[in-house]
């Protein structure tokens, strides 16, 4: 379904978990990471398709979720010629999309990579909001850069609470560190990964990140 322009509807989804650190995928079988996206299919809205992307991509349902803010209107990127298809040159010109900016209020172990027989993502991370631009393929990076500046003013706060238990584990740590060597001591608490979650030493690290494009299928006008 392409508008008269050449391009097809499509959604982007920022899922945020309590840090308001984001979702970021690594396309199967490749070293690119990206958010959630997907084409608008007829009939649907962009709320609709949003929604069964998300479940399709990363195996959530609604109520595993909340809707903070959207984008006012559609954002455009041109798909250059190399990736496009050679029967759909000349009348498919790339992608508009809404962009979704939700809360996670499930848990890690909800996400699902395997929801479809046809997973997009096999692995993933959180990553800080504002995402390293130069390992996402090119002609996306304006998109991407528009999407995070406009919906960025509506990140929700913080939780307070995690910071306040980092910080009284930290005490309790330092306190630990201070006492005498043959004294009485309290064993530091330990934590493990729930099902489902990953975890990357530095998730900041660009060092295996490649920009290899996803290649665009349109669907028929």
């Amino acid at each position: 379904m392409l508008d008269r322009d050449g391009f097809r509807p499509n959604v982007g989804i920022i899922l945020l978990n309590q840090k308001n650190q984001v979702f970021w995928g690594k396309r199967i079988r490749t070293h690119s990471w990206q958010f959630p996206q997907g084409g608008i299919d007829r009939g649907e809205t962009p709320e609709q398709a949003m929604y069964r992307e998300l479940h399709e991509e990363v195996g959530l349902m609604p109520d595993h979720v909340r809707i903070v803010a959207r984008t006012r209107d559609w954002l455009r990127y041109e798909v250059p010629d190399r990736y496009i298809r050679r029967d759909a040159r000349g009348h498919y010109k790339g992608q508009k999309q809404i962009w979704y900016l939700l809360q996670l209020v499930g848990h890690d172990w909800d996400l699902n990579l395997r929801a479809t027989d046809h997973p997009e993502f096999d692995a993933w991370r959180w990553h800080d909001y504002w995402v390293p631009l130069d390992v996402v393929v090119e002609f996306k990076r304006g998109v991407y850069e528009m999407a995070l500046t406009e919906l960025a003013r509506f990140l929700p706060r913080p939780d307070m609470r995690n910071r306040f238990l980092r910080g009284s584990m930290r005490g309790r740590e330092a306190d630990h560190r201070d006492r005498p060597p043959h004294g009485p001591s309290t064993a530091a608490p330990t934590f493990e990964l729930p099902p489902g979650a990953s975890f990357d030493p530095d998730p900041n690290s660009a060092s295996d990140h490649a920009s290899h494009p996803d290649s665009p299928t349109p669907a028929s006008p």
